[in-house]
């Protein structure tokens, strides 16, 4: 490959990967639950989608492609699946036209703090088909694509992880076993 092809194949995948840095942050550090682990787990991401992209298959979802090598790239970081995935929310949310009272903050805040401790105890591969879909708001035909799974385990997966978090969550709001 000449380097004028090699720079046009650099400005394409920058043009094509660079808009997906924060989902795949955003990602990373569900699955790595720490700042810096995220971090060079996108940074390696990206290293190797760049170094594969000229096997890239054209008209082929670049987007799934890229949260499969990342997915991967944490799997095979990880011995045994330890790995437990904390809630990360942007702080910076939107300002509803009337400000809530102290005690619907209070409420509020609970209420996303059980939800995160919720999402910490379900197995990995549950909380990751939440994230893709919930969060990342992929389809299933994406998320399919990412896990190289078929559509309808996407959808069984998704069905099973939504009924394990709706358990945890009302033994928690319950003040169950687990619940606060």
């Amino acid at each position: 490959m000449t380097v004028p092809d090699q720079r046009a194949l650099a400005v394409r995948f920058e043009d094509l990967a660079l808009p997906l840095f924060d989902q795949l942050y955003n990602f990373a550090r569900w699955l790595a639950q720490d700042t810096s682990e995220a971090e060079d787990l996108v940074q390696e991401t990206y290293a190797k989608a760049l170094r594969g992209f000229a096997g890239f298959q054209q008209g082929t979802n670049f987007r799934a492609w890229m949260f499969r090598i990342l997915r991967n790239s944490f799997l095979t970081s990880r011995s045994g699946l330890k790995a437990t995935v904390g809630f990360e929310e942007d702080e910076a949310e939107a300002v509803a036209s009337t400000a809530p009272t102290p005690e619907a903050m209070l409420i509020e805040h609970a209420n996303r703090e059980t939800v995160r401790e919720a999402l910490t105890e379900l197995p990995v591969a549950s909380r990751e088909i939440l994230l893709l879909c919930e969060v990342e708001e992929m389809s299933y035909e994406e998320i399919a694509q990412v896990l190289s799974v078929p559509i309808g385990t996407v959808m069984s997966r998704l069905h099973r992880a939504r009924k394990a978090l709706r358990v945890l969550l009302l033994a928690k709001f319950k003040g169950g076993p687990d619940g606060v």
